[in-house]
């Protein structure tokens, strides 16, 4: 990991209880803890001057004391987003990038180009990624997010329903209209605490996604292409797939 400045920390919130997988981030059939996964690929971050787990279980601590990494107890919080907040707020840094616990194949590349938006910028306040689409169902599948930006790379929106809505086709058009949203953040560190302590917005609610609180309050989200996604662990089903790649890999 680098010392460059801006000083940047990946901050990876693990929640215990997951309502589709429980117990999932100490998942081990690889021979190593999921969350264990998500860190060491965290820890090839080239910008990253730290890697902290903000943990809500004492089991996740004693794991991540095992494996040698920084974790921290935190309180109770409706989000993960929550949980890193109250980490970043006792750390003297100025970007945090946020990094969900179940990303075992996060590219460290990504995690790097999310900060690098926020350190090239000086109007940015949070950035994410996005990337293309491979076929029109994902495009029209709930579960994958989609993004909308303006000609400067800033969110206008984001949404679960196609956007944009291609009139002529009925619907999704060619797939080069459409980006993909792929779900790491960073921070400024003050905006990260800033958006932290507002209550949910209208549009949030509708939709159930995070970042619309920052759209809805004015703040600018950039977004920096990349050329693929990765796909985190949900379910057992894709943790025994992951399990399966690795091993393979591996071999």
């Amino acid at each position: 990991m680098a010392t460059n400045r801006p000083k940047v920390v990946v901050i990876i919130p693990a929640r215990y209880k997951s309502s589709r997988f429980p117990a999932k981030v100490l998942a081990n059939k690889t021979g190593k803890y999921l969350i264990q996964h998500t860190y060491e690929q965290a820890c090839k971050s080239k910008l990253a001057n730290d890697v902290i787990i903000a943990a809500d279980d004492q089991r996740i601590l004693a794991a991540a004391k095992s494996f040698g990494a920084r974790c921290v107890l935190t309180d109770e919080h409706p989000t993960g987003t929550d949980r890193v907040a109250e980490v970043a707020a006792e750390l003297r840094v100025d970007i945090v990038v946020n990094l969900q616990a179940d990303e075992p194949e996060i590219d460290p590349a990504h995690i790097d180009r999310v900060a690098e938006l926020l350190i090239e910028s000086a109007d940015g306040d949070i950035s994410t990624l996005g990337t293309t689409f491979q076929s029109p169902e994902q495009v029209l599948d709930p579960n994958i997010v989609k993004v909308v930006t303006d000609t400067f790379g800033r969110a206008i929106y984001f949404s679960r329903s196609v956007i944009p809505y291609d009139r002529q086709a009925g619907g999704v058009g060619p797939l080069a209209y459409y980006m993909r949203h792929v779900g790491i953040y960073a921070y400024r560190r003050q905006v990260l605490l800033e958006l932290t302590n507002l209550p949910q917005t209208p549009l949030e609610r509708l939709e159930q996604l995070e970042q619309l609180r920052a759209i809805e309050s004015g703040y600018t989200i950039l977004v920096g292409q990349v050329d693929h996604a990765y796909d985190g662990i949900d379910t057992p089903q894709q943790y025994e797939a992951f399990v399966r790649r690795y091993k393979a890999d591996t071999a």
